[in-house]
């Protein structure tokens, strides 16, 4: 894993939704737009599963993910990469639910997804976009 800097944390943060895409098994995309994303600590980020369903099944299958966010007054844009691990019960999932419950109560929380990012990149176009970051 890496750490993700303030600057890449701070973009997360204000990105919503953020497209979230993930593969199946055998190698088909899928991209979901994802209300609830957020960085736990600078190596992990939470993302709460409410309505995924090729999502999930392509985690089962192959648990990475990919995304981007960007920050139209810094003008950074940042694409994380990632394995996540679904979790049902627990520390985690309890407060997945509470913190999806204090914006949506009736929302559905079917797990918690956690991210392990794993690299960085720059998504900016010019000629540094692209390049590993961390």
């Amino acid at each position: 894993m890496v750490k993700m800097t303030k600057e890449v944390m701070d973009t997360i943060a204000k990105q919503n939704p953020v497209p979230v895409a993930t593969s199946s098994a055998n190698g088909t995309p899928n991209v979901a737009l994802v209300g609830f994303l957020k960085v736990m600590d600078p190596e992990t980020i939470l993302i709460s599963d409410n309505f995924f369903l090729k999502t999930e099944d392509n985690l089962k299958h192959n648990p990475k993910v990919a995304f981007v966010v960007h920050d139209s007054y810094t003008k950074k844009c940042f694409q994380i990469k990632g394995s996540v691990k679904m979790i049902t019960d627990g520390k985690v999932y309890e407060e997945m639910k509470q913190w999806v419950d204090s914006a949506r109560p009736n929302m559905p929380k079917k797990a918690a997804v956690v991210v392990h990012v794993e690299e960085v990149y720059d998504s900016m176009p010019g000629p540094h976009a692209g390049e590993k970051l961390l």
